[in-house]
Order: C-alpha cells, then sequence, then structure tokens
C-alpha cells in the first residue's frame, strides 16, 4: 500500500511552542482503506502511526517482558526510531528533553516497576507544562478482574496502584485492556496532552497490540484540535483596563515568565515589546523564550540576584507587566523580590489580573498581549534609564600560567562558543546561575528544570534534545553531584552517535545544598570521570574526554571539541575549587535557606 507520512521538519514546532499540532499538510493519505484483519490494522500499528503523525520520531524507553509485543510494533513504523535507555528514569528525561525541543515527546516502559521509575521524571514534565505520552506495557486483559498475583506489583491482587500514581502526575490516564474501545482511549490521550500541554498515561495490555480490529481498519485521521477562543467582551475589558494602567505609567517594564511557552504567546510578547518600546527582562525560567539581542532586552530579573541592573529598573518602576510568570520560592528568591501587587499586571495563559483588581478570565495570553500593543502608548523611558545606569560588565582577574581554574573563567570561555547552532543544557545547582548570565545569540536554545529541579535531570535531558534537534550542538553543564544520578546513559548518547559538549564541573559535592545548609552529607565521593565515560565508551561510537585544571587545558579542551573532534561526544571534566561559586548562588542560598528556616507561626 502507498501511505506516506509528510516531513516531521514541516510540522516541528520551535522549542517555544511546545504542544503545537502541524499547522500545514503534514499528514498526507494515499490509500487510506486498510483490510480488516491485515497485519496493519492493529492498536500497536494505530499508536505508532499516531505517534509520528503529532511528530514524535523517536521513542525513549526501556524493553520490559509487558511492553515487549507493543515495542515490536512501535519499531516496524518506518517513521519512528525506538531508542532504548539505561533505565526508566532516564527514558522519561529524556522524553522530557525531546518534548522541549519537538513539541511533544514519548516513552514507553513496562508495568509498576517501569511505570513507578519514570514517575519523578513525569512529575518534572507536569510541572514545565510539556506533552508527553507515557505509554506503559499492562498485564494481560484476561487478567483483569481475577484474584491473581502478578509479578512486577507489590504482590496484591490489584492492578490499579501504578493508575493511582499517574493521577496526580499527568492530565489524562488510559487503560486499555478491551480493544472495543482502545482506538478512542489512545487518540484522547493523545489529543488531551496537546490540548492540555501536559502528560498523559496510556497502559495498554500486553496481548492487544498485535491483534487487527475493525476499529484500525483505515489510516488514522489527523488530529484536529479545537482551537481555544478569548472571551471577545472580557478581551477588550481586560486590554481596556490594562492599557489605561500602564499608559498613565511614566516608566513601565514588561518581564516574560515561563508559562509564556504553554501559552504559545513568545512571539506575541516580542511584538508587545516593539510596540510598547519598555525595557523588557525575562524570569530566570523564561531565558531562551525572548530574544536577547532585542533592543530593549535588559536581562535576568530574579531578585536579588539579577543580571546587573535589572532588577533596580524593574523594581523601581511604576507599572510592571508580567507574562507567564511562576512565583515560588527559588524564582522569588526565598520570597524577598520588592514588587507591589498595585503596580502589576500578571498576565497567565488563560487570565489577567489588573493591580489588586479586577481579574478577567477566559482570556487567552496570546490575544490580549498582541490586542494590548496596538494600545500602547510609545514610552522607552524604563530602558533609557538602564541606559544611563548601566555600567559593561568586567572581566574575570587574568588567571596566571597554571593557575586553578575559576568557574567565571570557564563561562567566560564558554560565552564565545555559543552561536545559533548550538544549545545550552543547565542542571540543577551552580550551573543555573552561571548559565543565567551567558548572553544568548539568536537561535540559541536555552533549558533548564527550575520549578521541578530533580538532580540528573540534565543527563536524560540532554540526550532528549540532542536526539530531537540534530541540526544543534548541545552543550551541557552537570555538576559532579547530579551526574551521578543519572550517568548511564552517556551510553544512549554514543549509541545515537550524538556530538554533544559535556562540562563535568566537579567541585567535589552538591554546592547548591552547601550555600543552603551544610553538613557532611553534601561531600560525595570522587569519581574518575573521564575514566567512566571511557569505559562506557568501550570503542564503540565517537567519543573523546579529557580533565581540565587551568585555563590553558580548558582552551585546548575548547579548541579540540570544537574542530578535530567536533563530530564527537566530548566530555571536558573541569576540576574547580569546592568553594568556587557565582556570587549570585551565595546570595540566593542565604535567601532560601533563611525561608526555609522560618519558625512556625503561633498557634
Amino acid at each position: 500500500m502507498d501511505v506516506k507520512i509528510g516531513a516531521i521538519d514541516t510540522c516541528k514546532p520551535p522549542h517555544t511552542d511546545v504542544g503545537c499540532l502541524p499547522t500545514v499538510n503534514a499528514v498526507t493519505i494515499h490509500n487510506p482503506a486498510v483490510p480488516f484483519n491485515s497485519p496493519e490494522s492493529t492498536l500497536g500499528r494505530h499508536l505508532a502511526r499516531r505517534l509520528v503523525q503529532v511528530g514524535v520520531t523517536d521513542v525513549f524507553g526501556v524493553p520490559g517482558d509487558f511492553n515487549l509485543t507493543l515495542l515490536d510494533h512501535l519499531i516496524d513504523e518506518p517513521g519512528l526510531n525506538f531508542v532504548g535507555c539505561c533505565n526508566e528514569l532516564n527514558a522519561g528525561y529524556a522524553a522530557d528533553g525531546y518534548a522541549r525541543a519537538r513539541g511533544v515527546g514519548a516513552c514507553v516502559v513496562t508495568f509498576t516497576v517501569g511505570g513507578l521509575s519514570v514517575l519523578n521524571a513525569i512529575a518534572g514534565a507536569y510541572s514545565e507544562n510539556l506533552p508527553l505520552i507515557c505509554i506503559v506495557g499492562g498485564p494481560n486483559s484476561n487478567d483483569y478482574g481475577t484474584n491473581r498475583i502478578l509479578h512486577h506489583t507489590i504482590g496484591l491482587p490489584d492492578f490499579t496502584q501504578e493508575l493511582r500514581c499517574f493521577q496526580t502526575v499527568t492530565c489524562y490516564q488510559a487503560v486499555v485492556n478491551n480493544l472495543e474501545d482502545a482506538h478512542e482511549l489512545i487518540d484522547t490521550a493523545i489529543s488531551t496532552s496537546l490540548k492540555e500541554s501536559k502528560p498523559v498515561y496510556i497502559s495498554i495490555s500486553c496481548n492487544l497490540p498485535g491483534i487487527p480490529h475493525p476499529t484500525f481498519s483505515r489510516e488514522p485521521v489527523p488530529f484536529f484540535i479545537s482551537p481555544r477562543l478569548s472571551n471577545k467582551m472580557g478581551l477588550e475589558a481586560a486590554v481596556e483596563a490594562a492599557a489605561e494602567f500602564l499608559n498613565k505609567a511614566v516608566k513601565p517594564v514588561i518581564v516574560g515568565g515561563p508559562k509564556m511557552r504553554v501559552a504559545k504567546a513568545c512571539d506575541v510578547f516580542v511584538e508587545l515589546a516593539d510596540a510598547s518600546g519598555y525595557a523588557v527582562a525575562v524570569m530566570p525560567s523564561a531565558k531562551g523564550m525572548v530574544p536577547e539581542h532585542h533592543p530593549h532586552f535588559i536581562g535576568t530579573y530574579w531578585g536579588a540576584v539579577s543580571t546587573a541592573f535589572c532588577a533596580e529598573i524593574v523594581e523601581s518602576a511604576d507599572a510592571y507587566l508580567f507574562a507567564g510568570p511562576i512565583f515560588n520560592d527559588y524564582s522569588s528568591v526565598g520570597y524577598s523580590l520588592l514588587l507591589k501587587r498595585e503596580k502589576a499586571i500578571i498576565v497567565q495563559p488563560d487570565r489577567v489580573t489588573v493591580g489588586n483588581g479586577p481579574t478577567f478570565g477566559c482570556i487567552l495570553m496570546k490575544d490580549f498581549l498582541a490586542a494590548l500593543g496596538k494600545r500602547l502608548k510609545h514610552n522607552p523611558t524604563a530602558y533609557e534609564n538602564y541606559r544611563r545606569i548601566y555600567v559593561p560588565e568586567g572581566h574575570p582577574l587574568k588567571c596566571e600560567p597554571k593557575e586553578s581554574l575559576r568557574v567565571n573563567v570557564l563561562f567566560e570561555h564558554i560565552q564565545r562558543m555559543l552561536s545559533g547552532d548550538t544549545a545550552v543544557i543547565a542542571e540543577t545547582g551552580d550551573s543555573w546561575f552561571n548559565c543565567q548570565k551567558l548572553k544568548l545569540p539568536k537561535d540559541c536554545g536555552y533549558e533548564f528544570q527550575m520549578q521541578y529541579g530533580s538532580i540528573g535531570w540534565s543527563v536524560g535531558a540532554t540526550l532528549g534534545y540532542a536526539q530531537a534537534a540534530k541540526e544543534k550542538r548541545v552543550i551541557a553543564f552537570i555538576g559532579d553531584g547530579s551526574f551521578q544520578v543519572t550517568a548511564q546513559d552517556i551510553s544512549t548518547m554514543l549509541q545515537c552517535g550524538q556530538r554533544t559538549i559535556i562540562f563535568l564541573i566537579n567541585n567535589g559535592g552538591y554546592t547548591i545544598e552547601v550555600e543552603i545548609h551544610d553538613g557532611p552529607y553534601n561531600v560525595i565521593k570522587n569519581w574518575n570521570y573521564t575514566g567512566l565515560v571511557d569505559a562506557i565508551h568501550n570503542g564503540q561510537g565517537k567519543c573523546w574526554t579529557t580533565k581540565v585544571r587551568c585555563e590553558e587545558e580548558l582552551v585546548e579542551a575548547i579548541e579540540t571539541a570544537t574542530e578535530t573532534k567536533k563530530d564527537s561526544l566530548c566530555f571536558i571534566e573541569v576540576i574547580v575549587h569546592k568553594d568556587d561559586t557565582s556570587k549570585e548562588l551565595l546570595e540566593w542560598g542565604s535567601r532560601v535557606s533563611a525561608a526555609n528556616s522560618r519558625p512556625p507561626n503561633p498557634q
């Protein structure tokens, strides 16, 4: 039969538009009829085709006896590649990273032992509003409703433990143990993930993927997700109130937040900045969503640890619009932001609050920002004030010959590596703060996991992002403590032929936790990290490793990684002093520590 899936490149959304469906003819169906009882009219094939339709070309997972038959059908799909990972947690992290670059990700694990292992990664994707399809190979359909005890369970004749765990970290759960409603459940799950921009859970009984059924006898019709619409009257009222609020301000600013991605409002935010002339900042978790080469960009607003002169402009403004913010204890630096609600317009994906009120619901952020831009007076006062007080950043002290490498010197060299053909992945820890200070060139990708902050996330996320965005060279910054959690999937990167550059920051422990609350538990056993990666390499694939202790060695390592080893996975272990941290982490750690140690309120 002649069935052609259109080029995925035509439907691949930019990394800021998670969950976008193809807006062009991504699927071309030449012969929609599949004869009933054909080997192709099966549940497994339907699921595989659906994944390809929405833009998934790589599925990450770990084989287990309950998902083996399903995996047979997934790998038989010409447009789909199975990437076997070393453990389920990393498979989930890889699907997370893939979703950031491609717009949607998928992973496949086995019942309970696999499902509960991947659960932490799914929770992280939920917190970051990422469409992620978690597929679990479930028990034989005949075992449901019996008193049988199965392996891979806790020894009770109750198969719902895994489902109940996933209910709190997914927006939809489908347990497919009957072919009659399998088509509906699978389609509903995938479309809900795209619509809500959240993970979903699909459990498929292990005996069903290869059985033909009439509901699968035609090619799946491409999804059409009904677009959400703003309430027109509410939109007009919200725009009028916001425009009046901002137009009477003397030095207003706008700040982009992480929920701009799920609201698909990054482009209209930039249009608003162009139209208004306001100074433009981003919250730390929105770095990479707003072009930093914008003429009015002033940096990252992160309270006391903002980039230079940014906090002074934002907090002294008489009006500020926050688009898609998340104000938690980390982003607010221990609840220490000097912001006043009466000065703020808070724009969430479907709601707008002006000052202390009123609030307008059923309004899409992208519609609101687009309409607001047409009503604002051009006012560059805040940016002009920024230009008056701005002093160019200095440079780190010059290293003496063979002097121990300092982290600020490291990142001065990293800055020169960045281009539109690179993407930065920053692990939880001091890399958060050092990478925030990087100035991203046009089209340079940037990702980190601030809301959930799970150490070890970056290894799997780097694997997934690099697999989805093969046109970019990923540069990952991973602390030694985080690397020890998930190091194994360096193996999968090699197997996939990836050419990532990993900077392993070896400072002997959990430095971010040292600055919050120190103790002997923050010191970890030192590994021979390059030796470990060499052992994983084992002569298979392209891999180059080196240790760096001084600036001269760093310069040589970067030159090798970007020239003679540009087609290899490059692992550069950077050995620095245990107390060599950014000044921002020192400030942030003390404030978060104070917030954590608040005494109980009087009863």
